[in-house]
């Protein structure tokens, strides 16, 4: 996936910080957005994943403007558990993935989303 940095996404803007740079709080959403796209066909009717831990590493300061490319590739599955290897970073001005911004891990599970929600009242 990709995604462009806007002033909406920085540190400043998302309270994470007083520098307009890629915030680590939005960082993490599109990495985590990038597992559900990678899960998506995975699911059956009724089903969705939710999150469970993650492991992220911020390496490199990102500007307004730059453009990121997130992927999440899944490395373990034991039944509804899910473990993806993500990583972020830069797009060159050629529009090839260029310095990595993140890497790390998240564990998602695949739950039936009405009974999910029907624990929660």
């Amino acid at each position: 996936m990709r995604f462009t940095v806007t002033d909406a996404d920085t540190a400043l803007a998302v309270g994470s910080g007083s520098l307009p740079v890629l915030g680590t709080p939005r960082l993490l959403a599109w990495c985590e957005a990038a597992t559900c796209a990678a899960i998506e066909n995975a699911l059956g009717p009724g089903e969705t994943s939710v999150g469970t831990r993650v492991d992220l590493e911020h390496l490199a300061a990102t500007a307004v403007g730059a453009n990121v490319e997130v992927t999440a590739r899944e490395v373990y599955a034991d039944g509804r558990l899910r473990r993806f290897a993500v990583s972020a970073r830069n797009v060159g001005a050629d529009g090839r993935p260029g310095k990595l911004v993140a890497s790390g891990e998240i564990t998602r599970v695949v739950v039936d989303a009405e009974r999910f929600l029907a624990r929660l009242g």
